[in-house]
C-alpha cells in the first residue's frame, strides 16, 4: 500500500483543512493489538520510568547521608555491560560533571550485524525534538511577535478549537489527540503485521496530514484544563514556526539551535536514510529482534524527528539552561511545571527530575521514545552536570514484563554525578 506523496508546503496547509465545525467530545484510542505500528496507550512511559529511577537514585544518595554513593568511570562501563547482557541491543552514553567526563558505548549498531556501537554515534532522539522546537517558539515570544497567550487560530486559522493558545500546545495542556497513530493506521489493513507496518513507517507523511488528522480525531478535554501529551500539538507548532519566519524548521533548527549550541553531529533530517555511524531501530517482535532501518522522519515532524549524539544533547541542555539559546528570563519560564502536569512535571518542551545530589532540587530535560530507540538528556540548571543516554530495543510485541532493566545504567549514571 505505498504511496508517494508530494510535501505540502505550509502555504497550501490552509487549503487542506476544512473550518472547525465541531469537536467530538473525546478521544477514543484505536486498537490494533500487538505489533509495529501500535503505540503505547500512555506516551509518557518512558517519562515515568525514568522519574522513578531519579527517585530511588536519590533516595539511595541521601541514605547515605554524607558519604557519596557516585560510581568510578569502571563501574560505570560495567554498568552498560550490563544493560546489554541484561537484554538491550545497543547504548551509548555519557555523563559531564565537575571533575568527571565520562562517555560509554555496548551493544551492535545494528540487529544481525557485528559492527559494535560507539560513544560518538548517532541515533534517533524522537521526543527531545520538542525541546528544539520549543526554543525556537520561546526565541519567537523573546522577539515580540508572539505572546505565550496568542490563539493558535490567529497563526494557522481554523485548525484548533477556540481557546488554544502557544502556551497549551508548548505545555501539552491543548486537549489535542496524541497521534500519530491515525496516521499509521491508515496506510495499512493489519497493525499487526511486520511488513506493512515497516513500509508505511519508511513513508512520507505531510505537514498537513498530520493536522487534518489531528483535527479529525477530536480533542480530549478543554484548552487548559488537563495535560495530554500531543506530537500533534508539536507538529503544529513547527508548521507555525514555517509560517510566521518563511523558513523550513530544518532550516531554523540548524541555525537559531544546533550552531550557537555547537551541536556539530545533529540533525533534523527530512528523508529516511541515515548516513554515517548510526545506531539504528531494533524492535522486539514475534519472539525475536528485528532492524528497524530507514524509518521516515515525517512520522514525527516537529515532535520527533531529529538525530543526534550524547555530546550534542548534552550541548543542548547546557546551552539552554544557561541562558545561551534564549535569555535566563525565558529559561525560567520554560521549567516550571504546569498545573495539571505532575507526572511528568513538564513546562514548556522539558521537564523535571529530582535531583540526586542535592535534596529538594531537580535536573530538567526531556526524553523519547521512537518506534525501536529511546533516549534521555537531562542537565542541572547550572550547566555544570549532564547526563545523556540513548539505547535501542524495544518491545512492540506487547509484553507486560520489561525486557531489560534501564536502572542498571541510569541510576549509577545519576549517582555519578554527585
Amino acid at each position: 500500500m505505498s504511496r508517494t506523496i508530494v510535501r505540502t508546503g505550509t502555504a497550501a496547509i490552509a487549503a487542506v483543512l476544512l473550518p472547525l465545525t465541531a469537536v467530538p467530545a473525546a478521544y477514543a484510542d484505536p486498537e490494533p493489538g500487538p505489533g509495529p505500528a501500535a503505540v503505547s496507550p500512555d506516551p509518557t512511559e518512558l517519562t515515568k520510568q525514568a522519574t522513578a529511577i531519579a527517585e530511588r537514585a536519590a533516595a539511595k544518595q541521601q541514605g547515605l547521608r554524607t558519604k557519596s554513593a557516585a560510581p568510578t568511570t569502571i563501574e560505570l562501563d560495567r554498568a552498560v555491560d550490563e544493560l546489554i547482557a541484561d537484554g538491550a541491543v545497543g547504548v551509548t552514553a555519557r555523563v559531564e560533571a565537575p571533575g568527571l567526563e565520562w562517555s560509554g558505548a555496548g551493544g551492535v549498531r545494528e540487529v544481525g550485524k557485528k559492527k559494535p556501537v560507539r560513544p560518538g554515534d548517532r541515533f534517533h532522539v524522537a521526543s527531545n525534538t520538542k525541546t528544539l522546537i520549543a526554543t525556537l517558539v520561546m526565541q519567537e515570544v523573546e522577539r515580540g511577535g508572539w505572546t505565550l497567550d496568542t490563539p493558535a487560530n490567529d497563526l494557522l486559522p481554523g485548525t484548533f478549537p477556540e481557546g488554544v493558545t502557544i502556551k497549551h500546545l508548548l505545555s501539552h495542556t491543548s486537549g489535542a489527540p496524541r497521534g500519530p497513530e491515525e496516521l499509521i493506521f491508515d496506510r495499512i489493513e493489519d497493525p499487526t503485521s511486520w511488513e506493512q507496518s515497516i513500509d508505511a513507517l519508511g513513508q512520507y507523511y505531510s505537514e498537513a496530514e498530520h493536522l487534518a488528522v489531528m483535527r479529525e480525531t477530536g480533542w480530549l478535554f478543554e484548552p487548559g484544563t488537563d495535560f495530554s501529551y500531543s506530537n500533534y500539538g508539536y507538529v503544529a507548532l513547527g508548521v507555525m514556526l514555517e509560517k510566521e519566519t518563511g523558513e523550513r524548521v530544518e532550516d531554523l533548527v540548524r541555525h537559531r539551535v544546533l550552531k550557537p549550541a555547537d551541536m556539530r553531529r545533529s540533525a533534523y533530517p527530512t528523508d529516511a536514510r541515515n548516513r554515517g555511524p548510526f545506531v539504528e531501530n531494533a524492535a522486539y517482535f514475534e519472539g525475536e529482534w528485528r532492524p528497524m532501518t530507514d524509518l521516515h522522519p515525517s512520522v514525527f515532524h516537529a515532535a520527533g524527528a531529529a538525530t543526534s549524539t550524547t555530546e550534542d544533547l548534552a550541548d543542548l541542555n547546557e546551552s539552554l539552561l544557561t541562558g545561551r539559546l534564549v535569555s535566563p528570563a525565558t529559561v525560567e519560564k520554560m521549567l516550571p511545571p504546569i498545573a495539571g502536569s505532575a507526572d511528568p512535571s513538564y513546562g514548556f518542551g522539558i521537564y523535571a527530575v529530582a535531583d540526586p545530589c542535592k535534596p529538594g532540587e531537580y535536573l530538567y530535560g526531556h526524553d523519547g521514545a521512537h518506534f525501536g530507540a529511546q533516549s534521555i538528556s537531562w542537565g542541572s540548571p547550572d550547566g555544570t552536570r549532564q547526563i545523556t543516554l540513548g539505547w535501542t530495543g524495544r518491545d512492540l510485541s506487547g509484553g507486560t514484563e520489561p525486557l531489560y532493566d534501564l536502572g542498571l545504567l541510569l541510576e549509577p549514571m545519576l549517582l555519578a554525578t554527585c
